[in-house]
């Protein structure tokens, strides 16, 4: 009996928090872009209805698979099972990620 991975991945976009849930993540052929995969959303038969879940499924419908930036991603869990998907406001909870920074006319010398 073999378990699915399932992994649980938080990104930045457009100043809100998404967490998604994917069976596949990986880095993908894209430089500095994580690819997420199968995406997975809860059950439509549950009498209680979260609207930003809801707003994932309707912004990725149609959607085999999605590159986010490197910069962009908090994090990536591998966990038990899916959860809810969920968009939150990121405003004062996210700091950027430091960026290395080369001074101009300063190449590589090798």
């Amino acid at each position: 009996m073999s378990k699915e991975t399932i992994f649980r991945v938080s990104f930045i976009c457009q100043g809100e928090v998404y967490e998604v849930y994917a069976r596949n993540v990986s880095q993908g052929g894209l430089f500095g872009f994580i690819e997420i995969e199968e995406l997975v959303f809860g059950e439509r038969s549950k009498l209680l209805i979260d609207s930003s879940e809801e707003r994932l499924k309707s912004e990725f419908e149609g959607v085999r698979r999605t590159y986010v930036p490197l910069h962009s991603v908090l994090r990536v869990d591998e966990v038990e099972k899916a959860g809810r998907g969920r968009i939150t406001s990121g405003e004062g909870k996210v700091a950027s990620f430091p960026m290395a920074i080369i001074p101009p006319g300063k190449k590589g010398d090798g």
